[in-house]
């Protein structure tokens, strides 16, 4: 029996430079920037962290009941309403009598990862175990559990991003959570199209979300390669150029509505672009850092799993984060889809974690509909040691509706996607 062929119908973003497609797009036309002083961060430090964050999101606009709000962090809130906003871009009814999709057939993958501790809902537990200055941790069993809120734990668990999805939608198909850092998101839509692919859902709803300017998070700075504090901060990151720095952290997350193409058809739905194939490679060492033999490898067998080559590609949406191990990435770009534009969204927010790759691949998305290229925010002069032709200083034309979006882990993993856009 052949395999299915996936559409995606639909597709919703939260961003920090846009919460809706329009004034994301726009965004990333113009080239602006998400980057600044983190007002959610609260510090006595002289110099405020610098990130991206969303701003005017309003979860009680979508939650429904909103007393689930309070189980859910912010990671999870961005979850769910996105993919509210991406059911409404797709005119996928999930609710009510004029539902259209059978819940037995209607699954979620969702990329996440670590999710950060709001500190307030410990401080009370914790306070409550000092003398004279210091915590006694002999008193945590026997007062400090006490004080702290029964179901806090659901809050952070990864799954419960998923699990959150498939309450709202009533959808109880096949549900998992990929936790592979900015591999995430490409991991959770490359799951739901082999999903699809067997037959086993005719819809799935497959993203990510990823926050890393929660404080718990952020504190560990030293291991995303940030760029020193700038009193610029929209300076960076600043993504195959040759003075990058180094990346900044942010959050997002974006959510796709896959589909079977003959049921999306039968329903009456307008397919956005289809999913021709899709590769993942691991080269794991000692050594943190992107691997180039793994790069070259999934874009490779992601073409090869498409039917195309690099001759077919409008352009690469790549991983770029500003820091030394672009020119690793470059390398391998080079290597296997020589002249064809790179873009980098990355340069218009940093490294949005586990909601990188969804965000990312929203853009490109809207580049093929618009026919036009975005430029690759700060990347004023190539650097030698990244022989790629990055897309930059303005935007230009898309003649060819192909793409492969691509993303890499520290730990020497790489994704790859290819879609292409439907007439």
């Amino acid at each position: 029996m052949s395999k299915r062929e996936v559409v995606v119908t639909g597709f919703g973003v939260l961003s920090p430079i846009g919460i809706e497609l329009d004034s994301f797009w726009e965004a990333l036309i113009e080239g602006k920037s998400g980057v600044s002083y983190l007002n959610s961060v609260q510090t006595e430090l002289e110099r405020r962290p610098i990130g991206s964050e969303v701003p005017d999101f309003r979860p009680k606009d979508y939650i429904k009941p909103k007393k689930n709000i309070k189980v859910m962090s912010r990671d999870i809130q961005m979850g769910v309403v996105c993919t509210a906003l991406a059911c409404q871009n797709a005119g996928l009814v999930v609710e009510g009598d004029e539902r259209v999709v059978d819940p037995e057939r209607l699954g979620c993958v969702f990329g996440c990862d670590l999710i950060g501790l709001e500190l307030e809902y410990l401080e009370d537990a914790f306070r409550i175990g000092i003398k004279d200055g210091k915590h006694d941790f002999s008193t945590w069993g026997s007062a400090s559990m006490e004080n702290i809120m029964p179901l806090w734990m659901l809050k952070y668990l990864p799954n419960m991003i998923a699990s959150h999805i498939a309450i709202a939608l009533d959808a109880r198909g096949p549900n998992n959570t990929p936790t592979l850092d900015r591999g995430s998101s490409l991991a959770a839509l490359m799951e739901a199209c082999r999903i699809i692919e067997r037959g086993d859902a005719d819809v799935m709803i497959a993203g990510g979300a990823g926050n890393k300017i929660n404080p718990t998070v952020l504190a560990r700075g030293a291991a995303y390669n940030l760029a020193p504090w700038s009193e610029f901060p929209e300076s960076n990151p600043r993504p195959y150029d040759s003075k990058r720095c180094g990346t900044v952290v942010g959050e997002g997350a974006a959510v796709f509505v896959l589909e079977n193409k003959e049921y999306a058809l039968a329903r009456g739905a307008k397919p956005l672009a289809a999913v021709l194939g899709f590769a993942e490679s691991v080269y794991a060492t000692m050594k943190f850092g992107l691997q180039q033999e793994s790069i070259e490898k999934s874009i490779k067998f992601a073409l090869q799993a498409a039917e195309r080559t690099s001759s077919d590609l409008g352009h690469v949406n790549s991983n770029g984060l500003g820091f030394a191990d672009d020119a690793i990435e470059a390398e391998a770009l080079a290597n296997t889809i020589g002249d064809v534009p790179v873009f980098s969204a990355a340069g218009n927010f940093g490294n949005l974690g586990s909601g990188s790759g969804a965000v990312e691949l929203a853009a490109s998305l809207l580049a093929v509909e618009k026919g036009v290229l975005p430029p690759t925010r700060n990347c004023d002069e190539v650097a030698e040691d990244c022989p790629i032709n990055v897309s930059r200083g303005k935007p230009v034309p898309l003649t060819k509706k192909t793409f492969l979006k691509c993303n890499h882990t520290i730990t020497g993993r790489s994704l790859s996607v290819v879609l292409e856009k439907c007439d």
